[in-house]
């Protein structure tokens, strides 16, 4: 009887666990469009699957990079966005689902509103937060932090009083603490070229030009593995030209 009882339960297990599967074949592919088709067939077996609900975010995000309309990257990156927040809901004790909340909000962030700009920076920041008291040795999550305490550095008094007068209360970041998040990054996973440009961008802000060329070349000669890498070796490059 308890066999009879749970087996409905296990095919759908077992049934999404293959879509799972065949979507990341996909996903590895960058086919963010053939990947989708796959996780949101796992999604419709288990809707409160955390890690179903990561994947879906994840291709969304994809096709947000590769979208050139900016009402379309902003359409796709709220709905990156639902499934990501879902996702940490879900698994509030999941490093991963949690950190693609940051993610998301990061990659949204140059098309959204000032209002929601400012908005979602602390949310950055939360989703950092969490994901570092799970995992520690979250170089994703280490990158993030780099990299917003890098933007928010860069936000000039002006700019930061005007945010406060009409938005709200904007964080602050400093270069320093940049660097040292980004430093981290590179020693726990150095296979990533996103890793070293994003550090040199960094060094290149705070004015070590010999530290932002070697660190900044460093990732333009490791390979293409990931979706954001053509894009993250473009703005490495036009940083050099800063600092050449």
């Amino acid at each position: 009887m308890l066999l009879s009882a749970t087996a409905p339960i296990v095919r759908a297990a077992d049934a999404v666990n293959d879509l799972l599967k065949q979507g990341d074949t996909y996903d590895k592919k960058f086919d963010p469009t053939v990947a989708l088709q796959f996780y949101e067939s796992a999604e419709k077996l288990q809707p409160d699957n955390a890690t179903v609900q990561v994947r879906i975010s994840r291709e969304y995000r994809y096709l947000l990079s590769d979208a050139s309309a900016k009402a379309e990257k902003i359409r796709l990156g709220r709905l990156a966005l639902a499934h990501a927040e879902k996702a940490a809901a879900l698994a509030p004790n999941d490093p991963e689902a949690q950190i693609a909340v940051g993610i998301t909000y990061g990659k949204m962030l140059p098309y959204l509103p000032s209002k929601e700009q400012v908005e979602a920076t602390p949310r950055i920041k939360a989703s950092v937060d969490r994901t570092l008291a799970l995992n520690p040795r979250s170089d994703t999550a280490w990158h993030i932090l780099g990299r917003w305490n890098r933007v928010l550095a860069d936000v000039s008094s002006v700019k930061r009083a005007l945010a406060g007068v009409v938005y709200g209360k904007l964080p602050k970041g400093s270069n320093e603490e940049a660097a040292r998040c980004l430093e981290k990054a590179v020693a726990i996973n150095p296979n990533r070229l996103m890793h070293y440009i994003e550090l040199g961008r960094v060094y290149a802000q705070m004015g070590r030009k010999d530290d932002a060329r070697r660190c900044i070349n460093k990732g333009l000669e490791m390979p293409n593995e990931e979706k954001d890498d053509p894009e993250t070796k473009a703005r490495g490059r036009e940083t050099l030209k800063t600092v050449n």
